[in-house]
């Protein structure tokens, strides 16, 4: 997984399958004029790729609302027609992996691209815009925004929706053609009294920010219709997991790839590190439904990288490279690999200070 020459950016996405609508997670990789996708098995990406995407003449949808549990989709269509969505896992390597990929498409055509820059930084609202139009588009049933039950230190919210879910929806809806204008348009819905914030992050930054910075661009702050019901608390039977541990702040997350602990196969996983209370959850990216498939507290934990130099203790297979570990304060050992050693740093650098 190393840099190699005319690479542009890589790393894990899920890829929807072309005959079998399942998803797979397949280490992609960005070159000037095509994607290349390989399996990764074992700790280790396959030597030939699984296929490719020709960039010639594609066009790029993003953000891509097609399937409504998975928000973080971008669509690629080639020339060809031939549709692939590509999910990643949060809002800003979605963008990330969309500029780049964009800049990739139309890198023969400069004015195209220059273009695209000045879209990308636009301020120009809809003239005569229907705040009231908008408000009815959010709300219907099919083509609406999505309500969803988010929880937030310690109490479950019923129908809300984030801060960058909306944003998504309005520029998804051409309502805006930059973040900047779908923020400033979410802002004057709440200003309006159409949407209101719930929860902790969202209220302060009403209350205590500047007028720009009222509404935030975020997938932790909630917000609501004005007239919906108010928060609601979950019982601990409706979730896997206490709902504590789950209502942190979310500090990074990201795909690394994880041994098991009983048949100690790897797995590529997505990772989410909260804060307040302290916990690391991983969840299955092929999967539809958000909730995680393990996870530990973090207090008492160590947490350290592993030898470059050969495959060390407690690994199985031949895995090695860019690999940490962390010891929980139960003595359960869980071995992780990243994708470079920036990132392995990375993460334990976030890690170590909720120990």
């Amino acid at each position: 997984m190393q840099e190699a020459a005319g690479v542009l950016k890589e790393g894990f996405l899920v890829k929807r399958g072309h005959v079998v609508h399942n998803w797979k997670v397949r280490w992609f990789v960005l070159l000037q004029d095509k994607l290349l996708y390989y399996k990764f098995e074992g700790g280790k990406k396959e030597s030939s790729p699984k296929g490719r995407i020709l960039l010639d003449g594609c066009t790029i949808t993003c953000p891509c609302l097609e399937y409504e549990n998975r928000p973080l989709l971008i669509k690629l269509r080639t020339k060809t027609n031939t549709d692939y969505f590509l999910e990643c896992c949060s809002r800003e390597e979605r963008d990330s992996w969309a500029l780049d990929i964009t800049g990739a498409i139309h890198a023969g055509h400069p004015v195209q691209v220059q273009e695209l820059h000045r879209m990308k930084n636009s301020f120009k609202l809809l003239e005569n815009i229907s705040l009231h139009h908008i408000v009815d588009k959010m709300r219907d049933s099919s083509s609406g925004i999505k309500l969803t039950r988010n929880l937030e230190q310690g109490n479950r919210y019923k129908e809300t929706f984030t801060g960058s879910a909306l944003v998504d929806w309005l520029i998804s809806n051409s309502f805006a053609v930059s973040r900047f204008e779908a923020v400033t348009l979410a802002s004057m819905l709440m200003e309006e009294n159409f949407t209101k914030p719930v929860g902790t992050r969202s209220i302060e930054a009403m209350r205590y920010s500047d007028l720009s910075e009222q509404f935030l661009d975020d997938s932790t702050a909630l917000y609501m219709f004005a007239e919906s019901s108010k928060k609601m608390l979950s019982s601990k039977e409706e979730l896997q997991f206490n709902i504590s541990e789950l209502s942190g702040t979310i500090v990074k997350q990201g795909f690394l790839v994880k041994q098991g602990h009983k048949r100690k196969n790897w797995k590529v996983r997505k990772f989410v590190l909260r804060a307040d209370p302290a916990f690391l959850h991983y969840y299955d990216p092929t999967k539809e439904e958000n909730k995680p498939v393990g996870g530990f507290s973090l207090r008492g934990c160590l947490v350290s990288a592993l030898e470059d130099n050969g495959v060390p203790a407690g690994v199985k297979g031949n895995v090695q490279g860019n690999l940490f570990k962390i010891i929980t304060k139960n003595d359960i050992h869980y071995y992780i690999q990243a994708s470079s050693k920036a990132e392995r740093t990375q993460w334990i650098e976030a890690i170590k200070p909720l120990t």
